[in-house]
């Protein structure tokens, strides 16, 4: 049976996870302001059809829209399904943790050729936090100004609200790990007089 206040909660958590108010998502899924904050408070049972259209709105498939919460208490994701990206330079990363709705965090796993630079990365919202630990080889971190030589079995901390940069100047591969808490920007909230 479908718990409506759990399924309202889990809507509305995705909503604010994606930072769309109630009249944005409505625009996007199609249904009215009214309905949709009906189905967010748990009030109002909605159609297949409106469930469809508010998982559209959000870009998510409706079985992850009905999932209930303790269906989501374990998350698996196998190596086969963890995505991987070769970047411009020969290097490769690869995000090994699951996908958590609502969580803003990723573990991911990257791979730097002797002498690659990964090149500089902007600085996320306040609150954004990176843990890194090197594998094998040696990693230059540069946070800011200030960089930082990384050994195999090393690992460093930074808030990444500053511009932050990953080399590797070694002779050796390099692999390392990146656990990270990036939070985003609040939408601009209107103004009440």
């Amino acid at each position: 049976m479908l718990d409506l206040v759990a399924l309202g909660r889990h809507i509305q958590l995705l909503r604010h996870d994606r930072s769309l108010t109630l009249q944005q998502l409505a625009d996007a899924a199609e249904v009215s302001v009214s309905m949709l904050s009906s189905v967010e408070r748990g009030r109002k049972v909605p159609t297949i059809a409106v469930l469809a259209r508010i998982a559209d709105g959000l870009s998510v498939a409706l079985v992850d829209l009905i999932a209930q919460p303790e269906d989501n208490r374990v998350i698996v994701r196998r190596a086969a399904d963890q995505d991987s990206v070769d970047e411009p330079g020969g290097w490769r990363r690869t995000i090994v943790s699951p996908v958590v709705p609502g969580v803003n965090f990723e573990w991911i796993r990257t791979s730097l050729p002797p002498g690659c630079d990964a090149g500089q990365f902007p600085a996320y919202a306040p609150g954004s936090h990176e843990y890194i630990v090197v594998e094998s080889g040696t990693l230059r971190l540069t946070i800011g100004d200030r960089a930082v030589e990384l050994n195999a079995g090393d690992s460093a901390y930074f808030a990444a609200d500053v511009t932050h940069a990953y080399a590797n100047a070694g002779p050796e591969p390099c692999s390392y790990y990146v656990a990270a808490l990036i939070m985003r920007p609040r939408a601009a909230q209107p103004r009440t007089r």
